[in-house]
């Protein structure tokens, strides 16, 4: 598999899990899926390669005391660049996992959040800290009106 195949494999990968989030976050398969690490082993392994082949002595010993320009001549390598899109992906999908468990657990609209997050990471994580604090201090009525948001269920013994 050549760098480009891995790097289209590794785009189309992550929408299905971004697709749950936004459009089915009440579905118990997504529950069960974003609940697990799973989602992000291939994608690591997938980093974890790319990152092995890309170093060479010459830019480990360049990006040990970062310059700008030297991190921009590491990332005009195509397979730099795959490594560098694809700790964005990870990364960002890691930060939407949190985003959309948090949602989850206080009951705190995500949607808006997680689309951000899927274009711009940091966006979307920022737009969900000023929801929660926003939905903390004009809708939800304390603490425990937060953690009581998850359904109780009774059991049956």
């Amino acid at each position: 598999m050549n760098i480009t195949q891995l790097f289209n494999i590794a785009n189309v990968f992550v929408l299905p899990f971004w697709a749950l989030m936004i459009f089915l976050p009440k579905w118990k398969v997504t529950k069960q899926v974003m609940e697990s690490y799973i989602p992000f082993v291939p994608l690591a392994a997938a980093y974890l390669y790319l990152f092995i082949s890309s170093i060479t002595p010459e830019n480990a010993q360049a990006l040990s005391n970062p310059q700008l320009a030297d991190i921009a001549k590491f990332f005009a390598d195509e397979k730099a660049a795959a490594t560098g899109w694809i700790h964005f992906l990870v990364m960002d999908l890691f930060v939407g996992r949190y985003i959309y468990l948090q949602g989850q657990k206080t009951g705190v609209f995500t949607i808006h959040s997680l689309a951000l997050c899927l274009f711009a990471g940091p966006l979307g994580l920022l737009s969900h800290i000023f929801t929660y604090w926003i939905a903390k201090k004009f809708f939800l009525a304390s603490e425990s009106e937060i953690e009581e948001v998850e359904p109780k269920t009774v059991s049956s013994t």
